[in-house]
C-alpha cells in the first residue's frame, strides 16, 4: 500500500503548512486552508536518469551569442486588445484573463477569436462551463462567422489534448481553468491541487508546440483571481476586464506582461453588438459633462501609456450625525481623507461638519496621486458653491503641507488636454522649465493648494 501525506495548502496565496489551521499565516485571511492528499513515491531507476539527462540537455550560453531575431507576434484586429497585449500575441504565450461575473470575458474573446481565426487560422474555443449551443447563440447575436474558429465543451485536459494535436490550432482558449481537470490529480475541479497542475500543462503545452493559449479565470469577492497565487506566476501575461457593471465602460487592464508594458488599458463599451472598442476614451468619458457646475473638476490622469481625461464630482452637505461621512466611489479612501485633513488643515476649510462625497465619473478607479489636486479642488468648489471654469483641466500631487508635487509623463498629459480642447492647465511649479507646451494652452503653474484655489476660484480667499 502505497504511503499517502497530507498537507494544507491556502487557496488565496498558496501557502502551504502541515496541519489545518482556521486562518492562513500567511495572508490571514480565513477558512482558505484546503486539504491536498498526496503519494509519496521514492523515483525509479528511469526517473532519476532521465532528470539527470535533461539537466545535461541544457547547456549555459554566452549573452553576446544568443540569437535575438524578433519573433513576429500575431497582431489582434481588436486594436484595444493589442495595445494591452503590448502590440499582438506572442507565439507560445500563456496569457490569463479575470473579471467579475458577467462583466464580458467570454464576450470579448469570442469576438476576438472570431477576428484572430480569420488572420491567424485555427482557433480552438474550449467551453467548461457553456454548451455549443450557448456559444454559437451569442455569436450570432453579434454576427460571429468564422470558418477557422472550433467551439469544444469539454473539462477534461487529457481530452482537450487529444483534439489540440488533432487540429493543431494556432491558439487555444480555455474559458475557464477553474471548470478544467487532469484525471491523475485526486482533487475537484477548482481546487487549489487542480487549478495549478492544469495551468503547468498547458504551459508546457504551450512552449513546446508554440500554441498561444488564453485562459480565463474566475474572481474571488476581493477581486482577485481564484486559485492559487502561483497561477499569476505561471502565465506570460495578466489582464483584468474591470467596470461598473450598470455603466457601459469596460477597462481592459495589463498588471503583468513579460512582452509589454504592465497597468496598459484598453477601452470598450459594451453595447447590443458585442464589446465595442473606444479609439478615444477621453471623448467618451467627457461626453455628458455639465459645464460650469459646481464640484466638478476635469482630471489627466494616465492609465499605462495612455492619458486619460476623467471628470471627477465632489458633493459637500452639513452632516446630520455626529461623525462626517466620508464616501468615495472610484477614487482611494485614504488618498480622501488625507486630502481632506489637508484642506481642513492647511486651508482652513471646516470639513469636520461636512459629509463628502466624491464620484469619478464613467465607473472608472483612479489610483495614481497625480489627481489629487482635482480632488481636492472639486471638494473645495462644492464647498464654495463656485464652479471651476469649464476650460481648465488639472494635474498634480499633494504633499502634507499643501505643496504641489511634479507628477511623470506630463507632456503626454499636456496634449491630451490640448487635444480635447482645454486651454488652461494647472499644473505643479517646478525649477525645470516645460518644454514642449501645445500651441495654444496656458499653463497656471502653482507651488501650494492655496495658489491652485486662488488661480480656479478666484472669487474666495482661504486662507494660507
Amino acid at each position: 500500500m502505497a504511503k499517502t501525506r497530507t498537507t494544507y495548502v491556502c487557496s488565496n496565496c498558496s501557502r502551504q503548512v502541515a496541519a489545518k489551521m482556521g486562518r492562513c499565516p500567511n495572508c490571514g485571511e480565513f477558512n482558505t486552508m484546503q486539504a491536498v492528499v498526496e503519494e509519496v513515491r521514492k523515483p525509479s531507476p528511469k526517473q532519476v536518469t532521465r532528470t539527470a539527462g535533461s539537466m545535461t540537455r541544457s547547456m549555459p550560453q554566452r549573452l553576446s551569442d544568443i540569437n535575438m531575431d524578433a519573433e513576429e507576434r500575431m497582431r489582434v484586429p481588436i486594436e484595444e486588445f493589442n495595445r494591452v497585449l503590448g502590440g499582438g500575441i506572442v507565439p507560445g504565450s500563456i496569457i490569463l484573463i479575470g473579471g467579475d461575473p458577467g462583466i464580458g470575458k467570454s464576450t470579448l474573446l469570442v469576438q476576438a477569436a472570431a477576428e484572430m481565426a480569420q488572420q491567424h487560422g485555427i482557433v480552438l474555443y474550449v467551453s467548461g462551463e457553456e454548451s455549443q449551443r450557448q456559444i454559437k447563440m451569442r455569436a450570432d447575436r453579434l454576427g460571429i462567422q468564422a470558418d477557422n474558429l472550433y467551439l469544444l465543451t469539454e473539462t477534461n485536459l487529457s481530452t482537450i489534448f487529444e483534439h489540440v494535436y488533432e487540429l493543431k490550432p494556432t491558439i487555444l482558449i480555455i474559458d475557464s481553468i477553474q471548470t478544467t481537470y487532469a484525471e491523475d490529480v485526486d482533487s475537484s475541479p477548482g481546487l487549489v491541487s487542480q487549478v495549478r497542475e492544469c495551468a503547468s500543462r498547458l504551459q508546457g503545452l504551450a512552449k513546446s508546440s508554440g500554441i498561444s493559449v488564453f485562459m480565463i479565470g474566475h474572481v474571488t469577492k476581493e477581486g482577485n483571481i481564484a486559485g492559487p497565487r502561483v497561477l499569476e506566476h505561471i502565465v506570460d501575461t495578466v489582464l483584468y476586464l474591470e467596470g461598473d457593471p450598470f455603466q457601459s465602460f469596460r477597462l481592459l487592464r495589463s498588471v503583468k506582461n513579460r512582452f509589454g508594458a504592465t497597468s496598459e488599458v484598453g477601452v470598450f463599451e459594451m453595447q447590443g453588438a458585442g464589446m465595442v472598442e473606444v479609439p478615444n476614451p477621453s471623448e467618451a468619458f467627457l461626453a455628458e459633462r455639465v459645464v460650469n457646475a459646481p464640484g466638478s473638476v476635469i482630471a489627466v490622469t494616465m492609465e499605462g501609456t495612455r492619458p486619460l481625461l476623467v471628470e471627477i464630482q465632489a458633493l459637500t452637505s452639513p452632516t446630520a450625525f455626529g461623525n462626517a461621512r466620508r464616501t468615495p466611489n472610484g477614487v482611494d479612501m485614504n488618498r480622501l481623507l488625507l486630502i481632506g485633513a489637508v484642506l481642513s488643515k492647511r486651508m482652513g476649510l471646516k470639513l469636520f461638519e461636512q459629509d463628502i462625497f466624491v464620484n469619478v465619473i464613467g465607473g472608472l478607479k483612479i489610483d495614481e496621486p497625480a489627481s489629487d489636486l482635482a480632488m481636492a479642488i472639486a471638494i473645495a468648489s462644492s464647498y464654495f458653491d463656485r464652479p471651476v471654469p469649464a476650460d481648465i483641466a488639472v494635474i498634480g500631487e499633494i504633499g502634507l503641507s499643501g505643496e504641489i508635487r511634479a507628477v511623470a509623463q506630463l507632456p503626454m498629459r499636456l496634449n491630451e488636454a490640448a487635444k480635447i480642447g482645454f486651454r488652461r492647465v494647472v499644473v505643479p511649479r517646478t525649477r525645470r522649465k516645460i518644454d514642449d507646451i501645445p500651441d495654444g494652452l496656458k499653463l497656471i503653474e502653482c507651488r501650494n493648494i492655496a495658489d491652485a484655489l486662488r488661480a480656479v476660484l478666484p472669487e474666495e480667499t482661504p486662507k494660507g
